[in-house]
């Protein structure tokens, strides 16, 4: 059976030994991490967490949808906009709802 990182405990066990048989001889040029699962980028977010806290994030909702470019950003916006930058957000909605409306022919 594969632990952490799909490295079997047997391979994890010699890895182990080779590492500690480098450190005994000084040979260890550095320590390193131990082997983790791989994390999701969507379990991850840079600058604040007002996407992956939702269920699903934004992103993930787009993508699945099909969704344009202007539909995406309205999207995300209208998630954010009470964490994040308030009427500012709001504003930008209403202008990307209006650039749609031009781009749909609507107007």
């Amino acid at each position: 059976m594969n632990g952490p990182g799909g490295i079997s405990q047997k391979d994890q066990e010699i890895a182990d030994e080779l590492l500690a048989e480098l450190r005994r001889k000084g040979k260890l040029l550095s320590e390193h991490p131990p082997i983790t699962e791989p994390v999701s980028a969507f379990q991850v977010q840079v600058g604040g967490n007002h996407y992956k806290d939702f269920q699903i994030q934004p992103t993930e909702f787009i993508h699945i949808n099909g969704l344009g470019f202007l539909q995406g950003c309205i999207i995300k916006r209208i998630c954010r906009y009470k964490q994040k930058d308030g009427l500012k957000d709001l504003q930008k909605i209403k202008h990307e709802v209006d650039m749609l409306i031009e781009l749909e022919g609507y107007r």
